[in-house]
């Protein structure tokens, strides 16, 4: 992965644990507010973003710190279509 790939990464997965943190327990979000709460602009460059913003939930989920759901039920990366919602993983 290239270094700023690997830091885009990182800050993507920074503000989806902070975006959680911030919200109730059992609250989810969508990869979109991670890629606007990276985004440094005011525009819809943001967009640009949720492929990254995707893989950095899938990346956490893989590390058991979020769960990545679809009508409230967890899901698995390659049986994914369409829009996802992230949540703190259930201990």
């Amino acid at each position: 992965m290239e270094e700023a790939d690997r830091q885009l990464g990182q800050r993507l997965e920074k503000a989806i644990m902070s975006l959680l943190e911030r919200r109730a327990a059992t609250a989810s979000i969508c990869p979109s507010d991670a890629a606007r709460e990276v985004y440094e602009g005011d525009d819809d460059g943001w967009r640009a973003l949720m492929e990254p913003a995707r893989r950095a939930a899938w990346r956490l989920a893989n590390d058991g710190e979020v769960e990545v759901t679809q009508g409230g039920r967890p899901v698995v990366e390659t049986e994914t279509r369409g829009p996802v919602r992230i949540r703190r993983a259930r201990r």
